[in-house]
Order: C-alpha cells, then sequence, then structure tokens
C-alpha cells in the first residue's frame, strides 16, 4: 500500500486503463438549502413572536435567550452542511484500486492497494457500529464511515465483484 498527498483531489486522474469500478461515496444529508432557509424562518418566526409575548410581560431578558438558541441551531447547520463535503472516491482498474480521501475542507490524500491481495472486510448483515475495512500486506483503511450499515454492505459486495473482475485474467481475443 502506498500513501501519498493528493494534489488536487478534485481533478481526474491521468488516462490510463479504463477503470472496471469508479465510484465516488459522500455523506447523505435529508435537509437541502429550501428546507434549512423555511426550517430557519419558521424557527425564527417562533422565537420572534415568544420573545414579543415574554417582552411585553416586562421579561425582556428572555429576548435575547430566545435569539441565542436561533444563532446555535444556524451554526449547527452550517457545521454540519461543511462537513457534508467530504467526499471518498474509489477508481479500481486490474492494477490497483485508488482511494481517495477528501475531508471537508478540501485536503485528500490518495492511497493505492494492488488488487489481488486486497481483502474487503464487512458484517453481513451490518450491525449498528459496522466498518468497511480494506485490508493488504497487514495495512487496514476503514472507507466509508459516513454511510449507514446497509449503504456500506452494499458497497463491499459492489467492491468485491469489482475485484472478482480484476483478478480475473483478460479475455483474449480469438483469431
Amino acid at each position: 500500500m502506498s500513501d501519498q498527498a493528493a494534489s488536487d483531489p478534485g481533478t481526474a486522474p491521468a488516462a490510463g486503463p479504463a477503470p472496471l469500478l469508479d465510484v465516488v461515496v459522500y455523506p447523505h444529508r435529508s435537509l437541502g438549502p429550501t428546507g434549512f432557509l423555511v426550517l430557519m424562518a419558521v424557527l425564527c418566526a417562533c422565537s420572534f413572536a415568544v420573545g414579543l409575548v415574554f417582552y411585553l410581560s416586562g421579561a425582556w431578558p428572555v429576548v435575547g435567550f430566545l435569539g441565542l438558541d436561533v444563532l446555535i441551531v444556524y451554526v449547527a447547520f452550517r457545521l454540519n452542511y461543511r462537513a457534508a463535503r467530504a467526499y471518498e472516491t474509489l477508481r479500481l482498474t486490474r492494477e490497483a484500486l485508488e482511494v481517495t480521501k477528501v475531508d471537508a475542507r478540501g485536503r485528500g490524500r490518495r492511497i493505492a492497494f494492488q488488487p489481488y491481495w486486497l481483502a474487503v472486510d464487512m458484517d453481513d448483515p451490518p450491525r449498528r457500529h459496522s466498518r468497511l475495512t480494506l485490508r493488504s500486506h497487514g495495512q487496514r483503511l476503514e472507507i466509508g464511515g459516513f454511510l449507514t450499515g446497509d449503504e456500506k454492505l452494499d458497497l463491499a459486495r459492489t467492491l468485491r465483484r469489482g475485484l472478482d473482475e480484476a483478478r480475473r485474467p483478460p479475455a483474449t481475443e480469438a483469431r
């Protein structure tokens, strides 16, 4: 297994053999930008209405705490969306499985495995804290940590099928 820093993980790899498998996995976020705006608008309106009641009844310091609650929810969602920018790419050819892990800040690292010796470890059926791990020559790499158990199992099966294909000798043309 080799480990090298990816100079620009967003760029496509150099032209080479056609990939047997080319997968990008990324965290799922169920609330899109429009839903987020609607949620924040409803939260602001509710906080304003409740704050107005407290203000008119003479408990004006409560208004600041209601505003703080809205700010905390906003910051939490922004951090969550920022974390969702992380992704992993898996590109399998007959010569190598190249895994590129890119964090939320855009920093990436590229790791290559030789497919013939590579093992894919995953619980089947998946349990609550199941891990999808690539193992070769005493080295281990967890992938898809942000996926659900069923998504990890699906990815593990896809990787195993691709590795089986990569290990088969290429078909020769009949003469």
